[in-house]
């Protein structure tokens, strides 16, 4: 082999390499909050894991006795967005909560 196509060679290895290790940075985060889905808590058991937004809301005007599953929703996608938790009633098990699924 030529030397011109052994350093083509090099070259060309070189590169793809850079390119695998490069690669792995550009991928999307996946810790990202906003995806929808939170956990419904109730004390420091967790109900409902990484479910929809308004299946939480419903579950936790169910526990909480509350009509209002719109306002819960709201409260729902807002955790969601923030990351932060929301305790919507407090019970004799302990407070009931929408919680992030992304820890």
């Amino acid at each position: 082999m030529s030397v011109l196509k052994k350093a083509t060679a090099v070259a060309a290895g070189s590169l793809f390499l850079l390119g695998a290790v490069a690669a792995p940075s550009q991928a999307k985060n996946n810790t990202t909050i906003n995806d929808g889905l939170v956990n419904v808590t109730v004390g420091d058991v967790t109900v409902e894991d990484a479910v929809d937004v308004n299946v939480a809301a419903s579950v936790v005007a169910t526990l909480c006795d509350v009509a209002d599953i719109g306002a819960i929703a709201v409260l729902g996608e807002a955790v969601d967005a923030s990351g932060k938790k929301e305790t919507i009633c407090r019970t004799d098990a302990g407070p009931v909560r929408i919680v992030n699924n992304k820890k």
